[in-house]
């Protein structure tokens, strides 16, 4: 079972420096849909921020992004 446990994470995004609150389990996943789109992680990160509406939590996006990834099959159709 993953772990709940929650870490915070720092990122550079646009010159900018920001941090989020993120499980290990959904951390994880965002390495491996960086990794399966060849993508750096941080560059992951920040198109996530880029599309996510004004005023919402770069925390939620990042769950929902992977949420989205996984649920789609996406995982299973790259590579």
């Amino acid at each position: 079972m993953a772990t709940a446990t929650i870490r915070k994470r720092s990122a550079t995004l646009h010159g900018h420096r920001t941090s989020f609150s993120l499980e290990d389990a959904f951390w994880d996943e965002l390495k491996i849909i960086a990794a399966e789109r060849a993508l750096p992680l941080a560059a992951l990160v920040a198109e996530i921020d880029d599309k996510r509406p004004p005023g919402s939590n770069l925390s939620s996006a990042l769950r929902l992004h992977v949420l989205d990834w996984l649920k789609s099959g996406r995982h299973f159709q790259e590579g």
